[in-house]
């Protein structure tokens, strides 16, 4: 392998501010194209004659799509140049918010933000890469508190943008997803200015796309089976045993594909190293949980309890305030410290107890009880969503960053994946069970009641049936969170057998090979340091490099 940069130079902490930047900008469109369409869904599903299982699959095309290809966008990482393939991801999603914007129904809605999830995939794992890539792990935690305020922002004023666009007339939901393309595209002129990294040249490439393709087949039967089952077919059918018996076969045949592979795209000898398996189950249960759980808040305030789409935004505030204030300030107190453990275990223990005050809702329960509950919720996701990838990214030399950014980050979202079609699943059949009987006690036959069961056009049902259908979906929401409460005590567990780790202050291993052996350009090794005086703040370029 080679690379056309002799000798790398860091960059000084001026240039590392101006590439945060750009990278922050990248991280919010990302994260504004899940939060902008949270609140808005309920409606965009009733504009296009959806029902619950479609509203569930167009949060999980996106997911599974970001989720599949994230290790692949990881192992890219270490093979290409990271700007160049920051700047395509971008480019994907910008095409795919696009098509998602012009969609004529709900099955176009969601081919278009599978599509798009390709590009999500690309923008959430690369954005913590380059970070890597740039910024010593000692050193990382002081900028999580700028990831932190670009996610609060982003999760707060997405649902508020999403909630003003749907009610507001001469817009439309339509520009929940048109909304992201311009700032796309500024955030891909920005980095092509600001993001000055060596440019990797390896002649010896090569991509495990079988694994990946097998790891991305499996996963989605599996998913496709929970969103049907006990809906289509029942739990103990041939259908069950040909989708659950074909997908585990093709991931165990994925497993024996990477186990050979010579560059694999989820590399099973990082996998089961202690951390990085503890920080895969921690991060498994965390997605699942707070994936699964928060997607649903939208349509509980606007279905459950009948408020708008921006009040429903509103409602979710305390929720991105404390991932606000917990990222930034447990961002301050890693690089201080040094230390990640115990905001880890902080943090699932009291994302665990926000579920818990959640699990309690229903249709009637009090907003500053939902309130306590999600300002929990989002102090226990900043205290350990990120710290979760930097006890991975501290374990591992810089050669193998993306590889073992990309397999944690996967196994997240994977988890999200699972959890949204779930607990979709789990609310769908819940919900529909609720209104059947409660219509059917009142004395009211499907002819008096409409599509009640499966639509979320609620404004087109008879009054006396839409108190019925809030009843249904704000009693069953409390159940799901039940579910992420459970999810949530895994990880607790598995943050209490991590390993004690100090940070370290250097870019690279102390026991790292030169780049001319790793193919990736790296900054010298510096002995660590507190935050006064590590990291790149200090360093100066020696000479010039050949840069992307």
């Amino acid at each position: 392998m080679t690379s056309d940069s002799s000798s790398p130079a860091p960059m000084t902490h001026r240039q590392t501010l101006e590439a945060l930047s750009g990278l922050m900008l990248v991280l919010f469109v990302a994260m504004l194209s899940a939060t902008v369409v949270s609140t808005a869904l309920p409606r965009i599903i009733g504009a296009l004659g959806g029902n619950q299982s479609q509203y569930t699959w167009v949060v999980t095309a996106t997911l599974l799509t970001s989720t599949a290809t994230t290790p692949i966008w990881g192992k890219l990482a270490d093979l290409y140049s990271k700007k160049r393939l920051v700047q395509l991801s971008i480019t994907i999603f910008t095409v795919g918010s696009l098509i998602s914007g012009f969609a004529q129904n709900t099955e176009q809605l969601i081919a278009a933000r599978a599509f798009q999830g390709l590009g999500v995939g690309g923008l959430q794992i690369l954005v913590q890469i380059v970070i890597g890539a740039m910024i010593p792990p000692r050193e990382r935690g002081r900028y999580m508190g700028y990831i932190g305020a670009v996610m609060a922002v982003a999760t707060v004023g997405g649902p508020l943008l999403g909630g003003l666009i749907v009610d507001t007339s001469w817009l439309g939901w339509r520009w929940c997803f048109f909304v992201g393309v311009p700032i796309a595209a500024l955030a891909f002129l920005l980095l092509q200015k600001t993001l000055h990294l060596p440019v990797i040249r390896r002649a010896d490439v090569k991509i495990d796309y079988l694994g990946a393709t097998l790891i991305a087949a499996g996963v989605s039967i599996l998913l496709i089976w929970v969103t049907f089952v006990d809906d289509s077919f029942a739990w103990l059918s041939w259908q069950s045993g040909a989708m659950v018996g074909g997908g585990l076969l093709i991931l165990a045949a994925a497993v024996w594909v990477e186990s050979r592979a010579a560059e694999p795209v989820v590399p099973l000898p990082i996998v089961v190293r202690r951390n990085t398996a503890l920080a895969i189950v921690a991060s498994v249960a965390v997605g699942s949980a707070m994936f699964g759980g928060s997607v649903f808040l939208g349509q509980y305030f606007q279905i459950g309890r009948g408020y708008s789409p921006t009040e429903a935004g509103l409602l979710t505030i305390p929720m991105m305030v404390g991932v606000l204030f917990s990222s930034t300030i447990i961002g301050r107190l890693t690089t201080t410290t040094g230390k990640v453990k115990p905001f880890i275990v902080f943090g699932t223990v009291v994302l665990t107890a926000g579920f818990a005050v959640l699990s309690t809702m229903d249709h009637e329960t009090s907003l500053v009880l939902l309130g306590v509950g999600m300002l929990l919720v989002g102090v226990g996701v900043g205290g350990s969503m990120q710290n979760l990838v930097l006890i991975v990214q501290n374990s591992v030399a810089l050669k193998e960053l993306g590889a073992a950014s990309g397999t944690v980050t996967f196994f997240r979202s994977l988890g999200g994946t699972i959890g949204v079609s779930v607990l979709g699943a789990v609310l769908a059949n819940q919900v529909s069970s609720t209104i059947t009987e409660k219509l059917a006690a009142a004395g009211m036959g499907a002819g008096s009641s409409g599509n009640a069961t499966g639509s979320l056009d609620i404004g087109a049902l008879p009054p006396p049936v839409q108190l019925v259908v809030r009843a249904a979906y704000g009693d069953a929401t409390g159940h799901i969170f039940l579910i992420s409460a459970a999810l949530g005590v895994v990880s607790i567990l598995a943050a209490l057998a991590l390993k004690s780790v100090t940070l370290r202050g250097t870019l690279d291993l102390a026991t790292a090979k030169p780049p001319a052996v790793d193919g990736e350009a790296q900054a010298p090794q510096v002995a660590p340091a507190g935050p006064k005086h590590a990291g790149p703040k200090h360093a100066a370029p020696r000479h010039a490099a050949r840069k992307s």
